[in-house]
Formats: C-alpha cells, sequence, structure tokens
C-alpha cells in the first residue's frame, strides 16, 4: 500500500516537473470563490486535475479544478484552484494526496484558504479569520491506516497546526495594508448539508468561531510532512441559529468572491514576505 502511494507521488511530480522547471517552496490552496489569485501569477503553467495523474477533480461549483505554477511577488508557488472534499464522495487520501505531491516538491509553507460560516457572535458576513486552531468533526481521519516515517511520524503534534510565526506574519500585513483581521477557531464537519440550529449551538458552546466542510484534512497532512501551515477563512455567511434563516450555496460563493477580492492583497503580502 505504501510502496504504491511512494509510486503514485512519484508519477505525478514527474509529470509536473516535466511541464515546468519552476521548483515550489510555496503551497496555496484556495477555496471556494477564491481561485482568482491564480490569475495574477507569471511564468505560469495551468494544469487541469484531470489531465494529472493520480489527482481527482473538484465537482463543486466555484471550484476551477486546476494546478497552478508560476510566480507570485518573485516567489515560485504551486496553487490549488479548487479543492477535493471529503462530502464529494473522495477518500481521506484522495483529498489530501495534492499535500502529499507538494511535500515531495519541496513545499515548506502552506497557505490555505475557505470560505466559511461565521458562529462567534463577533464575527460578520465579510470578515477575513485568521485561524488560530482547529476542531475535526469530520467523523474521520486522514492519517489513519498503515504510515510511512519516510512521510512522517506515527502521532504527529498539532499544538501548533497553524504556525505561529505565519499568524504573526499574517497579522502583520494585514495590519500593514488595513485590512481588519479576526483570528479564531474553525470547524470542519463532513458535509455537505448546512448546520442546524442544534448543531451551531453545539459549535459555539465548544469553541468554534467558524465552521465549514475543509480545510482540516489538508492542515493534518502538511503538519504530517513537516510543512508549516498559515490557515485564512472567508466569513461568507452568519449562522444564526434563533433566526432559523436558510443557508444557500450560491449566496454564499457570491459573498466568498467578494471576500476574495479583498483578501488578495493580504495574501500577495505574506507570500512575498516568506
Amino acid at each position: 500500500m505504501l510502496d504504491t502511494l511512494h509510486r503514485r507521488i512519484n508519477e505525478t511530480i514527474e509529470f509536473i516537473q516535466d511541464r515546468t522547471p519552476l521548483a515550489p517552496e510555496i503551497g496555496l490552496i484556495l477555496g471556494s470563490g477564491l481561485g482568482g489569485l491564480a490569475d495574477e501569477y507569471t511564468d505560469q503553467t495551468v494544469i487541469p486535475y484531470r489531465e494529472i495523474p493520480h489527482f481527482a477533480e473538484s465537482t463543486v461549483a466555484g471550484h476551477a479544478s486546476k494546478l497552478v505554477i508560476g510566480r507570485l511577488g518573485g516567489k515560485a508557488v504551486v496553487t490549488m484552484q479548487g479543492r477535493f472534499h471529503y462530502y464529494e464522495g473522495y477518500r481521506m487520501d484522495e483529498v489530501t494526496y495534492p499535500i502529499r505531491v507538494m511535500q515531495k516538491l519541496g513545499v515548506k509553507n502552506l497557505l490555505v484558504t475557505n470560505a466559511a460560516g461565521g458562529i462567534s457572535r463577533d464575527l460578520r458576513p465579510g470578515d477575513v479569520m485568521l485561524i488560530t486552531d482547529h476542531i475535526n468533526l469530520m467523523g474521520t481521519n486522514p492519517l489513519i491506516g498503515p504510515n510511512d516515517p519516510k512521510l512522517g511520524p506515527r502521532f504527529p503534534d498539532l499544538s501548533e497546526a497553524y504556525h505561529p510565526d505565519l499568524i504573526s506574519l499574517a497579522a502583520k500585513v494585514a495590519a500593514d495594508i488595513g485590512l481588519p483581521l479576526k483570528k479564531g477557531i474553525y470547524a470542519a464537519l463532513s458535509g455537505p448539508t448546512y448546520e442546524t440550529p442544534a448543531e451551531i449551538r453545539f459549535l459555539r458552546a465548544i469553541g468554534a468561531d467558524a465552521v465549514g466542510m475543509s480545510t482540516v484534512p489538508e492542515v493534518i497532512v502538511a503538519k504530517h510532512g513537516g510543512i508549516r501551515v498559515l490557515g485564512l477563512s472567508a466569513i461568507a455567511n452568519q449562522t444564526d441559529e434563533s433566526k432559523y434563516s436558510q443557508t444557500k450555496h450560491d449566496e454564499v460563493m457570491a459573498k466568498a468572491r467578494e471576500i476574495g477580492i479583498g483578501m488578495l492583497p493580504l495574501v500577495r503580502g505574506v507570500v512575498r514576505e516568506l
């Protein structure tokens, strides 16, 4: 099983390296509505996921389903323009496979973005939340199964899943550009249903500030592989259990795209400073 994984990773790496001379040390995952940043890259190579050996393909509206390699702020970056989700029916090893590829490519820092629902009463639609920690409520873990010490330790420590130096860097860049930045804890559920009012009350009670259906699997695997992680949530809707308001995906995506435009200077600045 592990030999098969290494063979697949090597085949994917060979395919990518045949198409670009760049050796990225920074990885980005651009979540729902936030994929426009990759359009700014120079020396750009764009590869649809369906062409990449052993990659899955995003089936969700708002995800472009492309791997983009290029330069941003003078730095070589590899970017997932759209991600894979557990709720799409993919296994966790398929959801997180691109992180293993990034690890083998030499990525040292990973910036993960997502669209999330605000649970904290201090968060409003349009806010950008710097993820300081997470709660995994997806019912599984991407590291279940045999462990290969060449990829990472059997029992990785997640006390600093989101690297404190990167959190400080993002806060500094946000202050320099005048972008209000909130901080909070992200809870990941499997989806694809949005949360019930009772679930929102539960999430708030256990300390979650925002909720979504992604990010945590990728972060766990990145941490397992020794990659430093920075996480940003675009708060696309307010989850208020007292109003019993319906959450609609197209409205969430529209708000995420709007917030994504405002986040671009922050992402650019962080990449430039890494």
